[in-house]
């Protein structure tokens, strides 16, 4: 899709076709909508991701928590969404060893305890090796500071997917 064809969608079209671009939260295309029509890719991104700083830390933290674990149970399930599965695959957290399983599952508990919400990384272009030392790099960080890495990854996670639907 053209960003001249989103531009000209309905409202209720252009929350579909945009809805996923934030995990689960249709609500950020939702906000989007007042500005349009957008440019560039890269004013419909920055629109997005300031309806996402506006929307005050509860909304947030429902976003982040929106979040899969990575390798988690919704993996293993297959109730991960389309884009999250991709993504997860694209970076082999869908071949883990048993030990990096066992890894990624204390990581996700022990993180999940200490901050409330999962670890949320753009994995795009990482390896599970990489992604591992970056997991448990994160958890020596303070609340305040990883909740603000975690908002800042979610914004790349939605321009990858944001980039990706545009080239479609």
């Amino acid at each position: 899709m053209t960003l001249a064809e989103l531009n000209a969608m309905t409202p209720a079209a252009f929350v579909a076709a945009l809805g996923g671009v934030f995990e689960h939260s249709p609500w950020v295309a939702e906000r989007a909508l007042a500005t349009r029509p957008f440019a560039t890719a890269e004013a419909l991104h920055a629109t997005m991701v300031a309806a996402v700083a506006a929307a005050g830390e509860e909304a947030q933290l429902a976003l982040l928590r929106a979040h899969p674990e990575l390798a988690g149970r919704a993996m293993i399930r297959r109730e991960l969404t389309a884009d999250s599965s991709r993504e997860q695959a694209g970076a082999g957290l869908t071949q883990c060893s048993p030990e990096e399983y066992s890894r990624l599952q204390d990581l996700n508990a022990s993180y999940n305890a200490r901050f409330g919400f999962p670890f949320v990384v753009a994995v795009k272009g990482l390896d599970r090796a990489q992604i591992l030392d970056r997991f448990a790099a994160h958890l020596a960080n303070d609340r305040a500071t990883e909740f603000r890495e975690a908002l800042s990854q979610v914004a790349r996670i939605a321009r990858f997917r944001l980039d990706s639907l545009l080239a479609a």
